[in-house]
């Protein structure tokens, strides 16, 4: 499967795909983590996560497509960024 797509792009789905994709997996991300983010917080850490994630998907030669699978990886990606950033709070760096 060619995974060839844009900077803003996502495999199989549009901008406004990725932006919904985004707004979901922020979401779901803040509640997993128990954060509370804004809409756009939420849109922002969601794409930042998919990016994480297809990047770690890409390494581990995990095949994705679609929507729900760019959710899933959105989710994964989302959901270790906040881990991260919650980690590198809790020890002190900024």
């Amino acid at each position: 499967m060619d995974q060839s797509v844009g900077i803003m792009g996502m495999p199989g789905v549009g901008f406004f795909g990725m932006l919904l994709i985004g707004f979901l997996a922020g979401y779901v991300a803040e509640k997993a983590m128990n954060r509370n983010h804004g809409l756009f917080t939420n849109i922002l850490v969601g794409i930042a996560g998919s990016f994480v994630g297809g990047t770690l998907a890409g390494l581990l030669n995990f095949q994705y497509q679609g929507f729900l699978g760019n959710l899933i990886v959105a989710v994964a990606g989302a959901v270790l960024l906040l881990w991260i950033f919650g980690r590198a709070k809790a020890s002190g760096v900024n």
